[in-house]
C-alpha cells in the first residue's frame, strides 16, 4: 500500500517547482481493467485553475524522474506495477483544500461523510462556507448541515451552468497537435 502523505511530501516540490499547486494524490484502480494500479495526481495553475496537456507532461516526466531516482536509491514510494496519471482538476473537480471549499462557496457540491452528521452521511447543496475546518452546506434535503473537514470521505463539484459560467474556458491550444500512436505490444 502507497503512503499517500510521503508521496505528497515528493510529489508537492515537484508541482511547485513548476508554479502549480497540488489539488490531489490518489491511488486508483487502473481504468485499463488489468487489475493494476494508477498513482493519481490533480494539480492546477493558480492563474487558471487547470493544466494544459504540455503542463500535465512537464509534471508526469519531473514526477516520474523523483520517483525513478528515489528507486534507485532504495526507496520505493509505491510497491508493485502501477502507471502516472497527471491531470487537471476539471470544473467538476474534487474539493481537497479549504481553500478549495472557500472559492467555491455558492456552488453545488456533492460530499460523502465518513460517518453521519445531523442523520446524513451523503449531502447536496450549495457550499456556504468554510470556516476554519468546519465546513457548512445547504443540503437539497436537511438544509444548513455543518460538519469537520476530516470527516469528508469525498466531496467534489456538481456541473451545473452556474459552474460552467464561472469557469474559466478550457484552454485546448496544442490539443489538435496530439498525435496519438499505438504502442507495439512486447513479447517479455
Amino acid at each position: 500500500m502507497a503512503d499517500i502523505e510521503r508521496l505528497i511530501q515528493v510529489i508537492e516540490p515537484e508541482a511547485q517547482a513548476l508554479g502549480f499547486e497540488l489539488v490531489r494524490v490518489k491511488m486508483i484502480a487502473s481504468e485499463a481493467g488489468d487489475g493494476g494500479q494508477a498513482l493519481q495526481i490533480m494539480a492546477e495553475d493558480p492563474a487558471t485553475g487547470q493544466l494544459v496537456i504540455e503542463q500535465c507532461a512537464a509534471l508526469s516526466r519531473r514526477v516520474s524522474e523523483r520517483l525513478d531516482a528515489l528507486e534507485e536509491e532504495g526507496t520505493v514510494l509505491v510497491p508493485g506495477a502501477y502507471h502516472l496519471e497527471v491531470s487537471s482538476p476539471g470544473i467538476d473537480r474534487p474539493l481537497t483544500r479549504a481553500q478549495d471549499f472557500a472559492r467555491w462557496t455558492g456552488h453545488e457540491a456533492k460530499i460523502a461523510l465518513t460517518e453521519k452528521v445531523q442523520g446524513h452521511r451523503n449531502l447536496r447543496g450549495p457550499l456556504v462556507r468554510i470556516e476554519g475546518e468546519l465546513v457548512t452546506v445547504d443540503d437539497n434535503r436537511a438544509g444548513e448541515v455543518s460538519f469537520p473537514r476530516n470527516l469528508i470521505h469525498s466531496a467534489k463539484l456538481v456541473l451545473t451552468d452556474a459552474l460552467i459560467a464561472a469557469t474559466q474556458p478550457l484552454d485546448t491550444q496544442g490539443v489538435e497537435d496530439v498525435i496519438e500512436t499505438e504502442e507495439e505490444e512486447s513479447n517479455s
